[in-house]
């Protein structure tokens, strides 16, 4: 889960904001337990690109194999 979408207990407000001391912690923990900002962090749209791009990358490898 993304801290994102996550709201505190402590002040009711979104962690990402970050607007008390137990926000801020949480917030800092997610993001250095997260690789590069972990696949869950990712937005849809740079996964697509992601693999449009490992797709072009596959299809030019085969096109210059052939």
């Amino acid at each position: 889960m993304t801290y994102d979408r996550l709201v505190c207990a402590n002040c009711a407000a979104p962690v990402s904001e970050g607007r008390c001391p137990v926000c801020r912690a949480n917030r800092e923990r997610l993001q250095q337990e997260s690789f590069f900002g972990g696949l869950n962090g990712l937005s849809p749209t740079a996964l697509i690109a992601l693999l449009a791009v490992l797709v072009a990358a596959v299809a030019l490898l085969a096109h210059q194999t052939a």
